[in-house]
Protein backbone atom coordinates (compact mmCIF):
# COMPACT_ATOMS: atom_id res chain seq x y z
CA UNK A 1 0.00 0.00 0.00
CA UNK A 2 1.69 3.53 -1.04
CA UNK A 3 0.37 6.81 -0.08
CA UNK A 4 0.65 10.47 -0.82
CA UNK A 5 -0.84 13.49 0.64
CA UNK A 6 -0.79 16.74 -1.02
CA UNK A 7 -1.95 20.48 -0.19
CA UNK A 8 -4.78 22.77 -1.51
CA UNK A 9 -8.29 20.18 -1.35
CA UNK A 10 -5.74 17.56 0.20
CA UNK A 11 -6.96 14.79 -0.71
CA UNK A 12 -5.36 11.46 0.50
CA UNK A 13 -4.52 9.02 -2.25
CA UNK A 14 -4.18 5.14 -1.26
CA UNK A 15 -3.76 2.36 -3.38
CA UNK A 16 -4.45 -0.68 -2.56
CA UNK A 17 -2.67 -4.22 -2.51
CA UNK A 18 -5.29 -5.34 -5.56
CA UNK A 19 -4.46 -1.97 -7.49
CA UNK A 20 -7.27 -0.09 -6.45
CA UNK A 21 -7.01 3.07 -5.42
CA UNK A 22 -8.84 5.37 -2.68
CA UNK A 23 -9.35 8.54 -2.94
CA UNK A 24 -10.29 9.97 0.52
CA UNK A 25 -11.11 13.99 1.15
CA UNK A 26 -12.48 14.79 4.53
CA UNK A 27 -14.68 17.75 5.00
CA UNK A 28 -17.27 18.87 7.76
CA UNK A 29 -19.73 21.36 6.06
CA UNK A 30 -22.80 18.45 6.54
CA UNK A 31 -22.61 15.28 8.67
CA UNK A 32 -22.79 13.55 5.24
CA UNK A 33 -20.57 11.51 3.00
CA UNK A 34 -20.35 10.86 -0.14
CA UNK A 35 -19.20 7.48 -2.11
CA UNK A 36 -17.88 7.39 -5.62
CA UNK A 37 -16.96 4.10 -7.07
CA UNK A 38 -15.68 4.72 -10.46
CA UNK A 39 -15.17 1.46 -13.11
CA UNK A 40 -12.97 1.84 -16.44
CA UNK A 41 -16.17 0.13 -17.96
CA UNK A 42 -18.03 2.71 -20.19
CA UNK A 43 -19.45 2.38 -24.04
CA UNK A 44 -15.99 2.24 -25.42
CA UNK A 45 -15.54 -1.40 -23.96
CA UNK A 46 -18.77 -2.47 -25.60
CA UNK A 47 -17.99 -5.92 -28.04
CA UNK A 48 -18.64 -4.72 -31.47
CA UNK A 49 -21.92 -7.29 -32.02
CA UNK A 50 -23.54 -6.11 -28.05
CA UNK A 51 -23.41 -1.84 -28.59
CA UNK A 52 -24.98 -0.88 -25.36
CA UNK A 53 -23.70 -3.75 -22.99
CA UNK A 54 -22.13 -1.15 -20.30
CA UNK A 55 -25.57 0.63 -20.57
CA UNK A 56 -27.46 -2.24 -19.97
CA UNK A 57 -25.19 -3.37 -17.61
CA UNK A 58 -25.84 0.30 -15.86
CA UNK A 59 -29.37 -0.41 -15.50
CA UNK A 60 -29.35 -4.17 -13.84
CA UNK A 61 -26.09 -3.91 -11.48
CA UNK A 62 -27.69 -2.71 -8.82
CA UNK A 63 -31.07 -5.12 -9.16
CA UNK A 64 -29.77 -7.98 -6.70
CA UNK A 65 -26.26 -9.57 -5.79
CA UNK A 66 -25.51 -12.93 -4.43
CA UNK A 67 -26.69 -12.58 -1.19
CA UNK A 68 -28.86 -9.53 -1.27
CA UNK A 69 -32.40 -9.12 -3.52
CA UNK A 70 -33.19 -6.36 -5.25
CA UNK A 71 -35.81 -5.76 -2.46
CA UNK A 72 -33.43 -5.89 0.14
CA UNK A 73 -31.51 -3.35 -1.42
CA UNK A 74 -33.68 -0.89 -2.08
CA UNK A 75 -34.44 -1.33 1.47
CA UNK A 76 -31.21 -0.67 2.63
CA UNK A 77 -31.28 2.29 0.61
CA UNK A 78 -34.30 3.44 1.67
CA UNK A 79 -34.21 3.25 5.46
CA UNK A 80 -31.15 5.14 5.32
CA UNK A 81 -32.64 7.82 2.67
CA UNK A 82 -29.68 7.27 0.66
CA UNK A 83 -30.29 6.85 -3.49
CA UNK A 84 -27.85 5.41 -4.83
CA UNK A 85 -27.48 6.89 -8.63
CA UNK A 86 -25.09 4.27 -11.27
CA UNK A 87 -24.36 6.39 -14.24
CA UNK A 88 -22.51 5.68 -17.39
CA UNK A 89 -20.03 7.12 -19.92
CA UNK A 90 -17.83 6.87 -22.97
CA UNK A 91 -15.18 5.23 -20.72
CA UNK A 92 -16.79 5.08 -16.86
CA UNK A 93 -19.29 2.91 -15.42
CA UNK A 94 -20.37 4.86 -11.79
CA UNK A 95 -21.91 4.27 -8.84
CA UNK A 96 -22.43 7.17 -6.13
CA UNK A 97 -24.41 8.29 -2.92
CA UNK A 98 -24.55 10.65 -0.64
CA UNK A 99 -25.41 8.92 3.01
CA UNK A 100 -25.44 10.40 6.36
CA UNK A 101 -21.61 9.93 8.57
CA UNK A 102 -23.09 7.74 10.81
CA UNK A 103 -24.15 5.28 7.49
CA UNK A 104 -20.73 5.23 5.82
CA UNK A 105 -19.57 1.89 7.06
CA UNK A 106 -22.89 -0.12 6.14
CA UNK A 107 -23.31 1.92 2.41
CA UNK A 108 -19.55 1.20 1.97
CA UNK A 109 -20.07 -2.36 2.18
CA UNK A 110 -23.00 -2.35 0.14
CA UNK A 111 -21.67 -0.49 -2.77
CA UNK A 112 -18.87 -2.91 -2.50
CA UNK A 113 -21.02 -5.88 -2.67
CA UNK A 114 -22.93 -4.36 -5.65
CA UNK A 115 -19.78 -3.82 -7.47
CA UNK A 116 -18.29 -7.07 -6.88
CA UNK A 117 -20.79 -9.13 -6.40
CA UNK A 118 -23.61 -8.80 -8.95
CA UNK A 119 -26.22 -11.60 -9.70
CA UNK A 120 -28.27 -10.44 -12.50
CA UNK A 121 -31.45 -12.10 -12.18
CA UNK A 122 -33.07 -12.61 -15.53
CA UNK A 123 -36.29 -11.35 -14.47
CA UNK A 124 -34.36 -8.06 -13.50
CA UNK A 125 -32.56 -8.38 -16.94
CA UNK A 126 -35.56 -9.06 -18.86
CA UNK A 127 -37.40 -6.14 -16.98
CA UNK A 128 -34.13 -3.98 -17.47
CA UNK A 129 -34.37 -4.96 -21.70
CA UNK A 130 -37.60 -3.70 -21.83
CA UNK A 131 -37.27 -0.35 -20.23
CA UNK A 132 -34.10 0.22 -22.34
CA UNK A 133 -35.87 -0.66 -25.69
CA UNK A 134 -38.64 1.86 -24.59
CA UNK A 135 -36.23 4.57 -23.66
CA UNK A 136 -34.08 3.79 -26.85
CA UNK A 137 -37.44 4.41 -28.97
CA UNK A 138 -38.23 7.28 -27.10
CA UNK A 139 -35.36 8.87 -28.29
CA UNK A 140 -35.55 8.33 -31.81
CA UNK A 141 -38.56 10.11 -31.37
CA UNK A 142 -36.94 13.08 -30.05
CA UNK A 143 -35.53 15.77 -32.41
CA UNK A 144 -32.47 16.99 -29.44
CA UNK A 145 -31.07 13.04 -29.35
CA UNK A 146 -31.23 12.46 -33.07
CA UNK A 147 -28.94 15.43 -33.83
CA UNK A 148 -26.34 14.63 -31.63
CA UNK A 149 -26.74 11.25 -32.30
CA UNK A 150 -26.65 12.08 -36.09
CA UNK A 151 -23.46 14.73 -35.48
CA UNK A 152 -21.64 12.12 -33.27
CA UNK A 153 -22.00 10.00 -36.56
CA UNK A 154 -20.69 12.17 -38.34
CA UNK A 155 -18.10 13.44 -36.76
CA UNK A 156 -16.77 9.50 -35.56
CA UNK A 157 -17.84 7.10 -38.30
CA UNK A 158 -16.46 4.00 -39.54
CA UNK A 159 -17.66 2.05 -36.06
CA UNK A 160 -16.07 4.49 -33.64
CA UNK A 161 -16.83 4.10 -30.40
CA UNK A 162 -17.30 7.44 -29.53
CA UNK A 163 -20.11 7.68 -32.89
CA UNK A 164 -21.93 4.51 -31.60
CA UNK A 165 -25.04 4.72 -29.73
CA UNK A 166 -23.99 4.50 -26.22
CA UNK A 167 -27.92 2.61 -25.37
CA UNK A 168 -27.00 0.18 -28.33
CA UNK A 169 -30.02 -0.43 -30.62
CA UNK A 170 -33.02 -2.27 -30.66
CA UNK A 171 -31.49 -5.38 -32.18
CA UNK A 172 -28.51 -5.06 -30.12
CA UNK A 173 -30.32 -4.67 -26.33
CA UNK A 174 -32.33 -7.79 -27.90
CA UNK A 175 -29.59 -9.48 -28.59
CA UNK A 176 -27.77 -9.01 -25.14
CA UNK A 177 -28.12 -11.94 -22.62
CA UNK A 178 -27.08 -12.16 -18.90
CA UNK A 179 -24.17 -14.20 -19.92
CA UNK A 180 -23.06 -11.22 -21.61
CA UNK A 181 -23.54 -9.13 -18.83
CA UNK A 182 -21.82 -11.47 -16.60
CA UNK A 183 -18.95 -11.98 -19.30
CA UNK A 184 -18.68 -8.00 -19.24
CA UNK A 185 -18.76 -7.52 -15.42
CA UNK A 186 -15.96 -9.69 -14.88
CA UNK A 187 -13.40 -8.06 -17.87
CA UNK A 188 -14.10 -5.02 -16.74
CA UNK A 189 -15.08 -4.99 -12.98
CA UNK A 190 -11.62 -5.57 -11.23
CA UNK A 191 -9.90 -3.66 -8.79
CA UNK A 192 -7.12 -2.47 -11.18
CA UNK A 193 -10.21 -0.42 -12.43
CA UNK A 194 -11.91 1.17 -9.40
CA UNK A 195 -11.32 4.31 -8.53
CA UNK A 196 -12.90 4.83 -4.69
CA UNK A 197 -13.54 8.66 -4.12
CA UNK A 198 -14.80 9.25 -0.60
CA UNK A 199 -15.53 12.89 0.42
CA UNK A 200 -17.49 14.04 4.06
CA UNK A 201 -17.30 14.37 7.48
CA UNK A 202 -15.00 10.68 8.01
CA UNK A 203 -11.43 10.99 8.78
CA UNK A 204 -9.29 9.72 5.76
CA UNK A 205 -7.66 7.04 7.45
CA UNK A 206 -10.88 5.34 8.21
CA UNK A 207 -12.22 5.35 4.70
CA UNK A 208 -8.50 3.78 4.15
CA UNK A 209 -9.35 1.33 6.61
CA UNK A 210 -12.98 0.55 5.55
CA UNK A 211 -11.80 0.86 1.81
CA UNK A 212 -9.41 -2.20 2.07
CA UNK A 213 -11.78 -4.29 4.33
CA UNK A 214 -14.44 -4.29 1.92
CA UNK A 215 -12.21 -4.57 -1.28
CA UNK A 216 -9.19 -5.63 -0.14
CA UNK A 217 -10.02 -9.56 -0.83
CA UNK A 218 -11.02 -9.03 -4.35
CA UNK A 219 -8.55 -10.51 -6.75
CA UNK A 220 -6.59 -7.90 -8.39
CA UNK A 221 -6.70 -8.48 -12.91
CA UNK A 222 -5.08 -5.68 -15.12
CA UNK A 223 -7.86 -4.43 -17.57
CA UNK A 224 -6.47 -3.08 -21.14
CA UNK A 225 -7.86 -0.05 -21.86
CA UNK A 226 -8.98 -0.10 -25.69
CA UNK A 227 -7.20 2.04 -28.00
CA UNK A 228 -9.41 4.99 -29.05
CA UNK A 229 -8.57 6.36 -32.73
CA UNK A 230 -7.30 9.51 -33.93
CA UNK A 231 -9.75 11.28 -36.30
CA UNK A 232 -7.94 13.15 -38.87
CA UNK A 233 -9.34 16.78 -39.83
CA UNK A 234 -12.34 16.94 -41.75
CA UNK A 235 -11.67 18.18 -44.94
CA UNK A 236 -15.19 19.08 -45.57
CA UNK A 237 -18.40 20.17 -44.72
CA UNK A 238 -20.94 17.42 -43.86
CA UNK A 239 -24.60 17.56 -43.15
CA UNK A 240 -27.42 14.82 -42.18
CA UNK A 241 -31.23 15.92 -42.01
CA UNK A 242 -33.03 13.59 -40.41
CA UNK A 243 -36.98 14.46 -40.95
CA UNK A 244 -39.17 14.43 -38.18
CA UNK A 245 -42.70 16.35 -39.60
CA UNK A 246 -44.95 15.59 -36.28
CA UNK A 247 -42.60 17.81 -34.22
CA UNK A 248 -42.97 21.73 -33.41
CA UNK A 249 -39.36 22.21 -33.00
CA UNK A 250 -36.30 21.64 -34.95
CA UNK A 251 -32.54 21.13 -33.18
CA UNK A 252 -29.47 21.67 -34.73
CA UNK A 253 -26.32 19.72 -33.75
CA UNK A 254 -23.22 21.66 -35.39
CA UNK A 255 -19.34 20.92 -34.76
CA UNK A 256 -15.80 19.23 -34.44
CA UNK A 257 -13.33 16.82 -33.64
CA UNK A 258 -11.60 19.06 -31.06
CA UNK A 259 -8.72 17.81 -28.75
CA UNK A 260 -7.20 14.80 -26.37
CA UNK A 261 -7.99 16.67 -22.46
CA UNK A 262 -3.76 16.33 -22.45
CA UNK A 263 -3.38 18.68 -25.53
CA UNK A 264 -1.51 21.50 -23.87
CA UNK A 265 -4.09 23.83 -25.76
CA UNK A 266 -6.94 22.54 -23.50
CA UNK A 267 -7.32 25.57 -21.33
CA UNK A 268 -7.31 27.89 -24.53
CA UNK A 269 -9.89 26.16 -26.17
CA UNK A 270 -12.00 26.09 -22.46
CA UNK A 271 -11.66 30.07 -22.68
CA UNK A 272 -12.83 30.16 -25.93
CA UNK A 273 -15.93 28.08 -25.45
CA UNK A 274 -16.97 30.16 -23.06
CA UNK A 275 -16.68 33.41 -24.91
CA UNK A 276 -18.44 31.70 -27.81
CA UNK A 277 -21.16 29.82 -26.26
CA UNK A 278 -20.76 29.77 -22.57
CA UNK A 279 -20.35 32.94 -20.57
CA UNK A 280 -23.23 35.64 -19.31
CA UNK A 281 -26.83 34.26 -21.53
CA UNK A 282 -24.39 32.01 -24.07
CA UNK A 283 -21.91 33.90 -25.17
CA UNK A 284 -21.60 35.17 -28.45
CA UNK A 285 -23.76 32.52 -29.82
CA UNK A 286 -26.59 33.49 -27.36
CA UNK A 287 -26.12 37.05 -27.75
CA UNK A 288 -26.98 36.88 -31.43
CA UNK A 289 -28.60 33.95 -32.32
CA UNK A 290 -31.49 34.18 -29.46
CA UNK A 291 -31.09 37.84 -28.34
CA UNK A 292 -30.91 39.97 -30.89
CA UNK A 293 -32.34 37.68 -33.26
CA UNK A 294 -34.90 36.03 -31.81
CA UNK A 295 -34.57 33.16 -33.98
CA UNK A 296 -33.74 30.29 -30.90
CA UNK A 297 -35.32 28.65 -28.01
CA UNK A 298 -31.87 27.55 -26.98
CA UNK A 299 -28.34 27.75 -28.24
CA UNK A 300 -24.54 27.15 -26.97
CA UNK A 301 -21.08 25.62 -27.11
CA UNK A 302 -19.31 22.95 -25.70
CA UNK A 303 -16.68 20.75 -25.73
CA UNK A 304 -15.73 17.25 -23.86
CA UNK A 305 -12.01 16.23 -24.63
CA UNK A 306 -11.09 13.03 -23.25
CA UNK A 307 -8.96 10.51 -23.79
CA UNK A 308 -9.65 10.43 -27.37
CA UNK A 309 -10.46 14.00 -29.67
CA UNK A 310 -13.60 15.07 -27.77
CA UNK A 311 -16.14 16.99 -29.69
CA UNK A 312 -16.95 20.74 -30.05
CA UNK A 313 -20.74 21.03 -29.76
CA UNK A 314 -23.08 23.93 -30.86
CA UNK A 315 -26.64 23.13 -30.26
CA UNK A 316 -29.51 25.03 -30.67
CA UNK A 317 -33.38 24.72 -30.71
CA UNK A 318 -35.55 26.73 -33.03
CA UNK A 319 -38.73 27.09 -35.51
CA UNK A 320 -38.55 24.89 -38.55
CA UNK A 321 -38.69 28.10 -40.70
CA UNK A 322 -35.59 29.54 -38.75
CA UNK A 323 -33.25 26.50 -39.26
CA UNK A 324 -31.07 27.96 -42.36
CA UNK A 325 -31.22 31.03 -40.72
CA UNK A 326 -29.82 29.96 -37.59
CA UNK A 327 -27.38 27.49 -39.36
CA UNK A 328 -26.12 30.70 -41.44
CA UNK A 329 -25.93 32.99 -37.93
CA UNK A 330 -23.25 30.02 -36.27
CA UNK A 331 -21.56 29.91 -39.41
CA UNK A 332 -21.00 34.03 -39.32
CA UNK A 333 -20.28 33.39 -35.68
CA UNK A 334 -17.32 31.12 -35.90
CA UNK A 335 -16.10 33.10 -38.99
CA UNK A 336 -15.90 36.29 -37.03
CA UNK A 337 -14.10 34.93 -34.41
CA UNK A 338 -11.44 32.95 -36.12
CA UNK A 339 -10.85 36.26 -38.17
CA UNK A 340 -11.55 39.15 -35.95
CA UNK A 341 -10.64 37.02 -32.57
CA UNK A 342 -11.46 37.66 -29.11
CA UNK A 343 -11.36 41.14 -27.48
CA UNK A 344 -9.11 41.53 -24.40
CA UNK A 345 -12.64 42.26 -22.43
CA UNK A 346 -14.48 38.76 -23.59
CA UNK A 347 -10.39 37.26 -22.51
CA UNK A 348 -10.61 39.05 -18.90
CA UNK A 349 -14.29 38.13 -18.42
CA UNK A 350 -14.20 34.86 -19.60
CA UNK A 351 -11.16 33.97 -17.47
CA UNK A 352 -12.71 35.56 -13.87
CA UNK A 353 -16.09 33.63 -14.41
CA UNK A 354 -14.16 30.09 -14.86
CA UNK A 355 -11.83 31.05 -12.33
CA UNK A 356 -14.64 32.13 -9.82
CA UNK A 357 -16.83 29.41 -10.62
CA UNK A 358 -14.78 26.96 -9.24
CA UNK A 359 -15.21 27.56 -5.82
CA UNK A 360 -18.74 26.36 -6.99
CA UNK A 361 -18.56 23.53 -8.80
CA UNK A 362 -16.09 22.58 -4.87
CA UNK A 363 -18.60 23.32 -2.62
CA UNK A 364 -20.48 20.07 -2.25
CA UNK A 365 -19.27 16.87 -1.20
CA UNK A 366 -20.81 15.29 -4.48
CA UNK A 367 -18.95 18.22 -6.95
CA UNK A 368 -15.56 17.77 -4.94
CA UNK A 369 -16.07 14.10 -5.75
CA UNK A 370 -16.66 14.55 -9.18
CA UNK A 371 -13.54 16.20 -9.60
CA UNK A 372 -11.05 14.10 -7.94
CA UNK A 373 -12.40 11.34 -9.89
CA UNK A 374 -11.83 13.35 -13.38
CA UNK A 375 -7.87 14.09 -11.47
CA UNK A 376 -7.70 10.73 -11.24
CA UNK A 377 -8.62 9.62 -14.52
CA UNK A 378 -6.51 12.43 -16.58
CA UNK A 379 -3.82 11.94 -14.00
CA UNK A 380 -3.78 15.87 -13.38
CA UNK A 381 -2.54 15.44 -9.50
CA UNK A 382 -3.63 16.01 -6.41
CA UNK A 383 -2.90 19.58 -6.24
CA UNK A 384 -5.00 20.33 -9.73
CA UNK A 385 -7.27 22.45 -7.71
CA UNK A 386 -4.29 24.87 -6.69
CA UNK A 387 -2.71 24.64 -10.23
CA UNK A 388 -6.19 25.47 -12.57
CA UNK A 389 -6.56 29.24 -11.66
CA UNK A 390 -3.47 29.60 -12.69
CA UNK A 391 -3.13 27.68 -15.92
CA UNK A 392 -6.25 29.47 -16.96
CA UNK A 393 -5.26 32.68 -15.92
CA UNK A 394 -2.25 32.04 -18.01
CA UNK A 395 -3.95 32.05 -21.13
CA UNK A 396 -3.33 34.88 -23.34
CA UNK A 397 -5.13 36.44 -25.92
CA UNK A 398 -3.03 34.98 -28.78
CA UNK A 399 -3.24 31.62 -27.09
CA UNK A 400 -7.11 31.88 -27.75
CA UNK A 401 -7.37 33.82 -31.06
CA UNK A 402 -5.08 30.70 -32.61
CA UNK A 403 -7.49 27.80 -31.41
CA UNK A 404 -10.24 30.26 -32.94
CA UNK A 405 -8.48 29.96 -36.17
CA UNK A 406 -7.76 26.13 -35.69
CA UNK A 407 -11.11 24.84 -35.28
CA UNK A 408 -13.63 27.29 -36.41
CA UNK A 409 -13.71 26.76 -40.13
CA UNK A 410 -17.76 26.35 -40.95
CA UNK A 411 -16.27 24.89 -44.29
CA UNK A 412 -14.98 21.46 -42.46
CA UNK A 413 -18.00 21.53 -39.79
CA UNK A 414 -20.51 18.92 -38.90
CA UNK A 415 -24.04 19.30 -39.52
CA UNK A 416 -27.30 17.62 -38.44
CA UNK A 417 -31.01 18.76 -38.26
CA UNK A 418 -33.92 17.03 -36.82
CA UNK A 419 -37.39 17.95 -36.94
CA UNK A 420 -40.14 19.56 -38.76
CA UNK A 421 -37.30 20.32 -41.78
CA UNK A 422 -36.45 18.98 -44.98
CA UNK A 423 -33.96 19.79 -47.66
CA UNK A 424 -33.19 18.73 -50.93
CA UNK A 425 -29.92 16.95 -49.71
CA UNK A 426 -30.50 13.60 -49.88
CA UNK A 427 -28.92 11.38 -46.60
CA UNK A 428 -26.70 9.75 -49.10
CA UNK A 429 -25.42 12.82 -50.68
CA UNK A 430 -25.15 14.63 -46.88
CA UNK A 431 -23.60 12.01 -45.76
CA UNK A 432 -21.22 10.59 -48.58
CA UNK A 433 -18.17 12.30 -46.57
CA UNK A 434 -17.79 10.47 -43.57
Amino acid sequence: MTTAVHPGLAPSRETLSNGAVVLAKETHATPAVTISATFRAGSLYDPPSRVGLAHFLSRVVDRGTESRSADEIAEALDGRGVSLMVVETRHHLALSCTCLSEDFEPMLELVGDICMRPAFPGHEVDTRRGEIVTSIRQDEDNPAVMAVEGLMGLLYPDGHAYGRRTKGTIDTVEAITRADLQAFHRDTFTPSSLSLVVVGDVPAPRVTTQAARVFCDWPGRAVPDPAVPTRPVAGARRRLVVPMMNKAQADIAYGFVSIRRTDPAYYALLVMNNVLGQYALGGRLGDSIRERQGMAYYVFSGFEANVGEGPFLIRAGVEAGNVDRAVASIDEELRRMATDGVTPRELAESKQYLVGSMPRTLETNAGIAAFLQSVEFFGLGLDHDLRLPRLINDVTLEQVNAEARRFLVPERAALAIAGPYEDGESAAHATADR
